[in-house]
C-alpha cells in the first residue's frame, strides 16, 4: 500500500515538474527574407455602421507601385482593402488587388490581417497591425515562387505619401 502511494506521488510530481518545463525553441526556426514593398495609394474611404458584425469600412485602392529583388511593377486600380471593426478595437482586414510586373504579368493579391488597437497586459495602450499576404501568379511565369511560400507584411504609413507602405517578407 506504502508502495502505491508513494508511486502515485512520485507520477504527480513528475507530471506538474513537465507541465512548468520551458520548451526550448526548435532549430528549423523560420527566417524572414525580404520580397517587396507595395506603396498603394487609397481613394475615399466610406463605412458601413453597426452591420451585424460590426463597423465595415471600405477603402478603395487606386493604384501605387512595388519592387523587390526580380519584381517590379504598379498596383492596378479597381481593388479594395475591406475592413471589419468590432467594439473591442480590433479590426479585421481584407485587401483584394492586382498587380502588373513591368514585363507584363498580372498578379492577384488577397491579404488579410489584423489591426488591434487595445491595451497590453499591464494597461497600457497597444498597437498590432500586421498582415498575411497571398499571391496568385501563372505558374509557368517567373513569379511562380509566388504561389508556393508565405509572406508576411509590416504596413506602415509615410509622411508625404496619401496611401499605405507594405512590406512584405517570404517566411523561409
Amino acid at each position: 500500500m506504502m508502495t502505491k502511494k508513494f508511486l502515485l506521488t512520485a507520477l504527480m510530481a513528475v507530471f506538474a515538474l513537465g507541465i512548468h518545463a520551458q520548451v526550448e525553441a526548435p532549430k528549423d526556426t523560420p527566417q524572414l527574407e525580404f520580397a517587396l514593398q507595395l506603396k498603394v495609394t487609397l481613394g475615399e474611404t466610406f463605412g458601413i455602421n453597426n452591420t451585424q458584425h460590426g463597423r465595415r469600412t471600405v477603402i478603395p485602392i487606386t493604384g501605387g507601385t512595388f519592387e523587390g529583388p526580380g519584381i517590379k511593377g504598379t498596383i492596378i486600380s479597381g481593388g479594395a482593402d475591406y475592413q471589419l471593426a468590432n467594439a473591442d478595437g480590433r479590426t479585421e482586414l481584407e485587401a483584394i488587388y492586382c498587380i502588373k510586373t513591368d514585363d507584363g504579368v498580372y498578379i492577384h493579391v488577397r491579404n488579410r490581417g489584423i489591426i488591434a488597437n487595445t491595451k497590453d497586459a499591464d494597461g497600457k495602450p497597444s498597437f498590432y497591425f500586421r498582415c498575411a499576404p497571398q499571391f496568385e501568379a501563372p505558374a509557368d511565369s517567373k513569379y511562380g515562387w509566388l504561389n508556393n511560400s508565405l509572406f508576411l507584411c509590416a504596413p506602415s504609413f509615410s509622411q508625404g505619401f496619401n496611401g499605405i507602405v507594405l512590406n512584405v517578407w517570404r517566411v523561409k
